[in-house]
């Protein structure tokens, strides 16, 4: 995407609930609401906001870099083709958000919480922390975590069939019963294993 094709923008909201070929750069803000807005074929950086709440946005072919998104509530979305890189979401909300083709890179998700949300082509986390994040009741087959920080990340139902977690450290990890079909490679099942025996309590005489 290059910026000479977009357009700088001072409010995401658009006109007639669509807002095409944008940029917005470097907003400080106190709350951001967004509800039922189409965002298409744009770039966010450098955004912070102590509080955004995001509801029924359709997004595609959208580039979110460097912003601090912490106090971030994003409902009943669908987004296709996003990228966040160097982003801080921590404490954010997701429920009852599809991903699409998104991207996660070098993101701070600690504390977070995804409630439904639900993977409907390629996701990738990579090289994010996500540390005492929490996964309810997600459908995250298919999806790959690259070199995270999962240290007290938890698994709460859900379905997760050729989840890929290769490359991560699983000893850290809670509700690993619900973690069925998933791939690993053969040296992480002695993590995933300290993982079970922390979780169920097991003690060796």
């Amino acid at each position: 995407m290059d910026d000479a094709d977009l357009d700088e923008v001072d409010s995401l909201e658009g006109e007639h609930g669509k807002l095409r070929d944008f940029r917005y750069a470097g907003a400080s803000l106190r709350e951001l609401p967004l509800s039922g807005i189409q965002l298409i074929d744009g770039r966010v950086t450098g955004l912070t906001t102590q509080r955004a709440r995001l509801e029924e946005l359709r997004l595609h072919s959208v580039e979110f870099s460097g912003c601090d998104l912490s106090g971030l509530r994003w409902e009943d979305s669908k987004l296709s083709r996003v990228t966040f890189t160097d982003c801080k979401m921590l404490g954010a909300v997701w429920e009852n958000v599809t991903l699409d083709d998104v991207v996660f890179e070098r993101c701070k998700l600690d504390l977070a919480a995804f409630t439904r949300v639900r993977a409907i082509g390629a996701v990738i986390f990579s090289s994010c922390s996500l540390r005492e994040a929490r996964f309810s009741a997600p459908d995250l087959s298919d999806v790959a975590f690259d070199e995270c920080d999962l240290h007290l990340t938890e698994f709460d139902g859900g379905t997760y069939r050729d989840c890929d977690l290769r490359g991560n450290d699983l000893s850290g990890l809670r509700g690993v019963s619900a973690l069925k079909k998933i791939i690993i490679d053969r040296p992480q099942l002695q993590g995933l294993a300290e993982a079970f025996a922390v979780e169920q309590e097991i003690t060796f005489g």
